[in-house]
């Protein structure tokens, strides 16, 4: 049933886009206006709704066994709800002079159109595939959906390397000084004819947040994984001193970094499927290719239909998530852009969490409340197996480029005690603003507990500290948790020393 037709209903929204931001503002609204005064229509591209799109590689890894516990919600369960979700369904046209939008059934291709009273734009973000030859072979894998998190899975159980009738204790192993484990190939379970495989080998192209979280995957699926990277170090979400500890911790796991390298193809067998990614003037062998490279905002729709975009292509919206200058139309999610509190300026941040939130506000805002989303900080954190790295506001570039003056030190300690069983190191990086003592913006890495404390440095940018009133933050301390100064406190304490004279 249409419930946009059941009757009574004095209003209809239509919500582009079928994940956080969409089916969040869909259900608000639902729980703030019943079906007799609000239907609801959500269109859906893809198979799936409501899912987890941060926990695709870990989903890949095996840390996740099962696809379903990345689905928050099925289509099922929003449908009970009144909510009319369409999957398979594309939007290819917003026309905003007549309040309505054209869909096409993916499988069939048959289109119609559906009006709206009010409308929720939350297209997300594409991945950024560069126009290469070679791009589209089999065995090269993006992963922004469930479908292409099942279609990487389906090449993987196919990807094993040839036959090799050496067993691998008897082969020479390659060892790097650097690292403390040898290098070699692994052998393969289930075969008892004395011939072995060689590891699959997997390239990762990108090496962000993404990029890293790949490859992590790629060696708990024991395969042999390269990284090729344009930046100067992994991680361009870090300034490069703190990229190096990554790279450093990364070649540590048996990873091949390659840095400062431009993709200028992928390599295809006889058989049609990649080989290969060439890169400048070397080639780096691969079963399997993973696009780690990034995303952007996905607004061709509001292009086309002449809403407001940003310097970095996604829509601009007021702070209840209105697109400016349109009353009846609202968007969220990676599809827009938000205020940074550090900087003052637009930025593009495609994160699960905004996206849920956004569409809290949305939602309320179509139910009749009202709610703001007043920016964000830039928080984010990950981990490379039992890597962590962190980032919250400002780098060093980022503080350059917005005319600020600053002051930057980078302290060592460690995530509990030194004398408690199993502390582990961290680095942590701090910004402060030079004159006013503001902080600016914090970057961490290091082991186990450390990635989680840049939260503490994430409630000190919201609420617009200095390092010296960080440095009196009231923390909990135990030996089993901290050491009796926290190591954003120690970073925080020297930051303030260091700036002191131009307070």
């Amino acid at each position: 049933m249409n419930m946009s037709d059941a009757r009574g209903a004095r209003e209809r929204l239509v919500v582009i886009g079928g994940d956080a931001a969409g089916m969040s503002a869909a259900s608000q609204a639902r729980r703030l206006k019943g079906p007799d005064e609000l239907g609801i229509v959500a269109f859906e591209r893809g198979h799936f709704t409501s899912f987890s799109a941060c926990g695709i590689p870990y989903w890949v890894s095996g840390d996740v066994p099962d696809r379903d516990r990345l689905i928050a919600r099925t289509a099922e369960e929003h449908r009970a709800r009144d909510i009319d979700l369409r999957l398979r369904t594309e939007v290819t046209e917003i026309d905003l002079d007549r309040g309505r939008v054209r869909a096409r059934d993916v499988d069939s291709g048959a289109e119609s159109w559906t009006s709206y009273d009010k409308l929720v734009i939350a297209t997300g973000a594409r991945p950024i595939r560069p126009e290469l030859p070679g791009m589209d072979a089999p065995g090269v894998h993006g992963v922004q959906t469930l479908d292409d998190g099942q279609a990487l899975l389906d090449t993987l159980s196919r990807t094993r390397g040839p036959i090799d009738s050496v067993p691998p204790e008897r082969r020479s192993r390659r060892r790097d000084p650097d690292r403390a484990q040898p290098l070699g190939p692994a052998r393969v379970r289930g075969l008892d004819t004395g011939a072995h495989r060689r590891p699959g080998r997997a390239v990762v192209v990108g090496a962000g947040y993404i990029g890293v979280e790949m490859a992590e995957a790629m060696i708990k699926r024991g395969y042999e994984v390269t990284v090729v990277n344009r930046g100067e170090e992994p991680m361009a979400t870090l300034d490069p001193d703190m990229g190096r500890l990554v790279r450093e911790a990364m070649e540590g796991m048996g990873i091949t970094m390659v840095n400062d390298a431009e993709v200028t193809g992928l390599l295809t067998g006889g058989d049609g499927g990649v080989r290969a990614v060439a890169a400048g003037d070397a080639e780096y062998p691969a079963d399997v290719v993973v696009l780690g490279i990034g995303v952007r905002p996905e607004t061709a729709l509001a292009r086309a239909a002449g809403l407001p975009l940003g310097e970095h292509g996604g829509l601009l919206t007021d702070r209840s998530m209105r697109v400016r200058g349109h009353e009846n139309v609202w968007a969220g999610g990676d599809c827009v852009e938000v205020l940074d509190l550090v900087s003052g300026q637009q930025r593009h941040v495609p994160l699960g969490t905004h996206a849920n939130k956004h569409g809290q506000i949305i939602g309320a805002g179509v139910g009749g409340g009202y709610a703001t989303f007043p920016g964000v900080v830039g928080t984010a954190v990950s981990k490379v197996c039992d890597l962590e790295i962190a980032r919250t506001g400002l780098r060093e570039k980022d503080a350059r480029r917005v005319g600020l003056r600053f002051e930057a030190v980078t302290i060592e300690s460690t995530s509990r005690a030194g004398y408690y069983p199993d502390a582990s190191p961290m680095t942590v990086k701090m910004l402060a603003e030079l004159r006013t003592g503001r902080l600016l913006g914090v970057q961490i890495v290091g082991r186990e507990g450390a990635g989680k404390r840049v939260d503490i440095a994430a409630v000190a940018l919201t609420a617009g500290m200095t390092v010296e009133q960080i440095t009196a933050l009231d923390l909990g301390y135990a030996p089993p948790f901290s050491p009796v100064w926290d190591p954003v406190l120690v970073a925080a304490r020297k930051a303030a020393a260091k700036i002191g004279p131009a307070l």
